[in-house]
């Protein structure tokens, strides 16, 4: 008999103006410390998806996102250590300004054109930029 699969879910939130996007550099974190990264951070239990994006947007940026203002883009099932499937949406519109609160997980907030993205960028959100330009919804990372 097989046990029933678990994982983490990831939550990725795309903040978008025009055609740019809203990155951040890594620090402290223990994972892709350096690289760029979109707001994100881990569904928590008893919490909805769309409830934990705005929970993350107002805790590492202090903006407020309505769930009616978040559209999904990309989902990616990653095979790591303990499996995750990664969920990003994005989303164009949000109240408040774009601020650093967490100071000892991000070095500041800047604006990339989508056509010039900063280097080093986390390897898997780069991938899922390039999916979510080609409109594909789904990927898969890490299984061969």
């Amino acid at each position: 008999m097989s046990l029933r699969y678990s994982c983490c879910v990831d939550l990725h939130l795309i903040l978008r103006r025009h055609r740019q996007v809203l990155l951040g550099r890594r620090i402290g974190t223990g994972f892709a410390d350096g690289m760029y990264g979109v707001p994100s951070g881990h569904l928590e239990d008893g919490e909805a998806v769309t409830a934990g994006l705005i929970r993350e947007a107002a805790e590492e940026t202090g903006v407020v996102v309505e769930a009616a203002d978040l559209r999904f883009v990309h989902a990616m099932h990653h095979h790591t250590d303990e499996g995750r499937i990664a969920l990003f949406f994005e989303a164009w519109k949000w109240t408040g300004d774009i601020l650093n609160r967490e100071l000892d997980k991000c070095a500041g907030w800047r604006w990339f054109d989508l056509r010039g993205l900063p280097g080093p960028i986390v390897t898997y959100l780069a991938e899922v930029l390039l999916k979510i330009a080609e409109g594909i919804p789904y990927s898969e990372r890490g299984w061969e």
